[in-house]
């Protein structure tokens, strides 16, 4: 599946674009990752939205 949206994301408006995969920590102490496609202007919005 990663595949086919890096391939999406390669070809037209998808430049705009980027895959933002950040690690979430759960309450009982074990890390997650959240995965979220995002415009380029709001990339670190993104990953500063994870750090909290």
């Amino acid at each position: 599946m990663a595949k086919k949206v890096v391939a999406t994301l390669k070809t037209g408006k998808g430049k705009e674009y980027s895959k933002v995969i950040t690690m979430v920590k759960s309450d009982k102490g074990s890390y997650s990752f959240k995965e979220s496609i995002v415009h380029n202007d709001h990339v670190q919005d993104a990953i500063s939205a994870s750090k909290k």
